[in-house]
């Protein structure tokens, strides 16, 4: 047996997760990736063994699984032992062979825990006693032993409403807002940390204060509380293990106390007030004594929802911003810029007098006179408010509320504010970044800067639209414009799995998607075209970019149920009913008097993804390999593109709306005859033309633009649209300043004043999506929808005079593809990089070549 130097194995994932802490399926897949200096490198064979005891693994011994398996599969492989019984804690090794017959050593040691039953759970859900109608955030407290010597010690968490869990006076993890915000009627999760290391022998102190978060706070519009329940309920069981083999369950129920903390208010769209003064000291520690402002506490009925263990990241904090400056506006008010549109909080250093009341207020823009605006956000408060106690140096930060902001007024700050006393902390869910992309351009630099802030500002736990005003919500739209764009900036396949369950869960009994999910809002605000088609657009694309089956399998019947609804609906193949967004905020001049407006007929949308959604569902058949349905809905689509020629095309090819997103739906989609295509096209560039080489797509055609022109041979057509610098373009709010993705092409216009402030979010990430074409097209780095996750990549920069270089990495489930391109002499210098185990085929002007794992240069005229 050979062994390389450096042929390696790393990056272990279980269910795409790093030693994950609660796995619910009874079979979980094993991922790696391989690491070889060898140029066409693939994987021969592998073996695998799970143990329960880390450190006989080495040994080969306590296994409950081990294979070897001839083959280059390498991610997500399925278990196969004996059963894995819950709560349980089980590590594993690979190692694998490669085609030119060396052998990796054994891969670091990693672990993945098996989740808690639902006949496991023995704690009481516990509440305040009283009706749970105080702002305030209640705290709960419970003192417990440790006796023995201690092996492991798991704590199982939930709550309704949001928790910060410590334990002997120190937070138990470093998430923000769990459990996370899930269709909580249907499903609520529960977290689990390992708090072996925080407990001592003898006493030990739980501390836990509540927050009202998604489930009972104000969420959604018309001022709605209470959506989810109206009590603040915790849910917490600790699981010790001693070295002797004993076990002992600590858990909450009657025997817990509570009181209330210095939290006086917290909401997610008004933010949070903190009084210092009412602060209870030592409470969450050993030693404090509980006076009559502790009660015992109550006990909630167990609800209809189930628990499950969390998919997702976790909410943490990120980057941290100082402030480029602290000023004084002309209107006299003191201001912070942190010089960053970002979402999370501000972390303020005080020291003054009892009964200071400091309020921070956040804006993500100033007016053109320099003055803080607030408008935009609506009814959304969005300040923290401290109250200091005696005169003593204090930090404040919130626990239980976000907001999305660049600047920060402050305002009755004891002394001068400086500012080594404000810090900016940006919070999102835990992605591994995956995405990297530069070219020669500082503009296109800046909007990848601002795509990929735009993700992490909205990527909090729920894909939201905005994360500033009173919204904040998980709009489908957005979410599927964004997906590819999402998935090459950052590792979004536990994202977007914990988030589709929710997609399907609350699909309306009838097949319906909600224009929002978690849904907040009506049962009949959904099925709108290109926002309930979420329902098939992201599976497809996570199955594309992760190459996980799982997606499809586990939204399949989601999937199928959306297209039946529209079939329900139809006429003729038409559907030509129902409300309907339609290419939400298109280009529109102020005084549109020769109609200009670019206005899309919305049923003529609607029919074309009605066909798209068809069309995925037909590839996740076959990839699922239904055969009937294939069969099946090939017919519908088949009916689905003849009714739409029939309505919405003349003879010649025209359609009834002439605008961009209507050509490049139609052309995207594949609904117009094949031989009518091109000369569609021509029409969709002679449309770009008479608009001065600037879109006016909105949320449904501005995605495909640029790919649509691309397909059809007129790229140059897509790099002045992408190089435009005036409204309405890409560029535009960059050369505004922009930091982030606006909502609107214009929501600070050319003379500085601003859009119309109930709808004008300057961080909403679906402007965003041109992200894909970036990295397809001008770096050229392609997934393949027939060898998904990038076991097969396909290679085709294709280069503009525009810019003279780019480069782009991606870190894929089988490791880092790169492709970096610069213009010299006429000709076009190319590096690829191919991770081992998968391959390539790149496409240049004047060459085609298969190639393998490794790093390759290529020279090609242009």
């Amino acid at each position: 047996m050979t062994y390389a130097q450096k042929l390696s194995v790393i990056d272990l994932k279980v269910e795409h997760l790093k030693n994950p802490m609660a796995i619910e399926t009874a079979n979980p897949r094993f991922s790696w990736k391989i690491i070889s200096p060898i140029k066409n490198t693939l994987q021969s064979s592998y073996e695998i063994r799970v143990g329960t005891n880390k450190a006989s693994i080495n040994l080969g011994k306590d296994l409950v699984w081990e294979a070897t398996v001839s083959g280059d599969q390498s991610v997500l492989i399925k278990y196969n032992g004996a059963a894995l019984h819950s709560k349980r804690r089980y590590f594993w090794q690979v190692r694998v062979k490669d085609n030119h017959g060396n052998t990796s050593a054994w891969s670091d040691t990693h672990f993945f825990q098996m989740g808690i039953g639902a006949m496991d759970w023995s704690a009481k859900w516990i509440k305040v006693a009283e009706t749970d109608t105080s702002a305030r955030s209640p705290i709960f407290r419970k003192e417990f032993s440790i006796n023995k010597k201690l092996k492991s010690a798991m704590v199982y968490v939930t709550a309704k409403g949001l928790y910060e869990a410590r334990i002997n006076g120190q937070r138990i993890s470093d998430t923000y807002f769990a459990p996370g915000w899930t269709s909580y009627k249907n499903h609520l999760q529960y977290q689990v940390y390992d708090v072996t290391a925080v407990l001592k022998h003898g006493t030990n102190v739980f501390g836990v204060s509540l927050g009202n978060g998604w489930y009972k706070g104000r969420i959604g519009f018309g001022n709605q509380h209470n959506f989810y329940g109206d009590t603040r309920g915790l849910l917490l069981q600790l699981l010790v293990e001693y070295t002797d083999g004993t076990t002992e369950t600590i858990n909450s129920d009657e025997s817990w106390k509570y009181a209330y903390g210095p939290i006086m208010a917290s909401d997610i769209y008004d933010g949070e007030i903190y009084d210092a003064r009412m602060e209870i000291a030592g409470w969450d520690n050993i030693g404090f004594k509980e006076d009559n402002k502790w009660n015992n506490v109550g006990i909630m009925e167990k609800g209809p929802e189930k628990l499950v263990a969390m998919a997702g990241p976790p909410v943490k904090k990120h980057e941290q911003f100082k402030a480029l400056k602290v000023f004084k506006t002309p209107a006299g008010e003191t201001v912070v810029d942190f010089g960053q549109n970002l979402v999370g909080w501000v972390m303020l250093k005080a020291k003054g007098a009892a009964g200071t009341k400091i309020t921070l207020s956040h804006a993500e823009v100033l007016t053109k006179e320099g003055n803080f605006y607030t408008t935009n956000l609506r009814s959304a408060k969005a300040q923290d408010i401290y109250i200091l106690k005696e005169n003593t140096a204090q930090i404040f930060e919130p626990h239980f509320t976000f907001q999305g902001f660049r600047y920060v007024k402050i305002e009755g700050y004891p002394g001068e504010l400086t500012p080594e006393n404000v810090t900016a902390v940006a919070l999102y869910s835990a992605m591994e970044t995956t995405g990297k992309f530069v070219t020669s351009n500082a503009l296109l630099n800046q909007l990848q800067h601002n795509i990929q802030w735009g993700q992490k500002g909205n990527f909090l736990d729920v894909p939201t639209d905005c994360p500033q005003r009173d919204e904040r919500l998980g709009w489908t739209g957005d979410a599927q414009a964004f997906a590819n764009t999402a998935a090459y900036n950052m590792d979004v396949s536990g994202f977007f799995t914990k988030w589709l369950k929710d997609v399907k869960a609350d699909q309306l009994p009838n097949g319906a998607i909600p224009h929002v999910i978690p849904n907040v809002l009506g049962a009949n605000d959904g099925a709108s075209a290109g926002w309930a088609d979420v329902a098939t657009i992201i599976p497809w694309d996570m199955y594309v970019a992760y190459g996980d089956r799982q997606f499809l399998e586990n939204q399949y019947e989601s999937m199928r149920k959306w297209v039946d609804y529209i079939s329900s609906t139809a006429k003729n193949n038409l559907w030509n009913s129902g409300f309907h967004f339609g290419d939400w905020l298109f280009y529109r001049p102020n005084d549109d008097n020769d109609g200009r407006a670019a206005v899309t007929d919305k049923y003529l949308i609607a029919q074309t993804f009605y066909a798209h959604s068809t069309q995925l569902l037909i590839n996740a058949a076959n990839v699922l390999g239904k055969q009937e349905d294939v069969a099946k809905y090939s017919t519908l689509l088949t009916n689905i593109k003849s009714a739409f020629v029939r309505e919405y095309m003349t003879p010649t090819g025209r359609l009834v709306s002439g605008t961009q997103t209507a050509y490049v739906l139609a052309l995207q989609f594949d609904m117009l005859p094949e031989q009518l295509r091109a000369a569609c096209a021509d029409r969709l560039v002679a449309n770009i033309r008479d608009y001065g080489n600037h879109l006016t797509t909105g949320f449904l055609g501005t995605p495909y633009l640029c790919h649509v022109l691309t397909r059809f041979g007129h790229n140059d057509v897509a790099y002045d649209l992408l190089m435009q610098e005036s409204y309405p373009s890409w560029l535009y709010p960059v050369k505004m300043g922009a930091t982030t993705i606006w909502e609107r092409w214009d929501g600070i216009k050319p003379d500085g004043s601003f859009q119309t402030p109930d709808m004008n979010s300057y961080n909403h990430y679906a402007y965003g999506a041109i992200g894909d074409w970036m990295y397809r097209t001008i770096a050229g780095i392609n997934s393949v929808a027939d060898n998904p996750g990038y076991k097969a990549v396909v290679i085709a920069p294709k280069p503009n005079g525009k810019i003279t270089s780019a480069s782009a990495e991606v870190e894929t489930v089988y490791g880092t593809v790169k492709s970096a391109w610069k213009l010299e002499n006429g000709l076009l210098k190319l590096e690829v990089s191919i991770p081992a185990n998968s391959k390539a085929k790149v496409i240049l002007p004047d060459l085609t070549k298969e190639i393998g794992s490794g790093t390759y240069y290529f020279e090609s005229k242009i």
